[in-house]
C-alpha cells in the first residue's frame, strides 16, 4: 500500500479485507505468508489480501493502534470486523472472512 488514500478507498469496499500488519524482521509474521496464500487459494476473489509493513507505514499502524506483530485486521465498509494479533491458521481467517463474504 503506498498511501493512506488508496489504503482508505480499499478498506470502504463491500467485499472484506484481510490486512496483515507485518514487519520484516518480525519472524512469526515471516510464517503468515504461507498461510495468507494457503487462504487466497481457499477464498479466492471473495475477500482482498494486503500485507501492511509497519515500518515502512507507520501513520497507518498508528491509526489502527497496530501495538505487536503480526495483527491481523479485517475490514468490510471501512470498518473493523475481527482483528487478532500473532499467527492464525488459514481455516480460522477464512470462517471470519466467510461471515462477511457475499456469495
Amino acid at each position: 500500500m503506498s498511501s493512506n488514500n488508496s489504503f482508505g478507498a480499499l478498506i470502504k469496499g463491500d467485499k472484506p479485507v484481510l490486512v496483515d500488519f507485518f514487519a520484516e524482521w518480525c519472524g512469526p509474521c515471516k510464517m503468515m505468508a504461507p498461510i495468507l496464500k494457503e487462504l487466497k487459494d481457499m477464498v479466492g476473489e471473495h475477500a482482498t489480501i494486503v500485507k501492511i509493513d509497519v515500518d515502512k507505514n507507520p501513520a497507518i499502524a498508528g491509526h489502527f493502534q497496530v501495538q505487536g506483530v503480526p495483527t491481523l485486521m479485517i475490514f468490510q465498509k471501512g470498518d473493523v470486523k475481527w482483528r487478532q494479533s500473532g499467527v492464525v491458521p488459514a481455516h480460522l481467517l477464512r470462517n471470519e472472512l466467510q461471515k462477511l463474504m457475499i456469495p
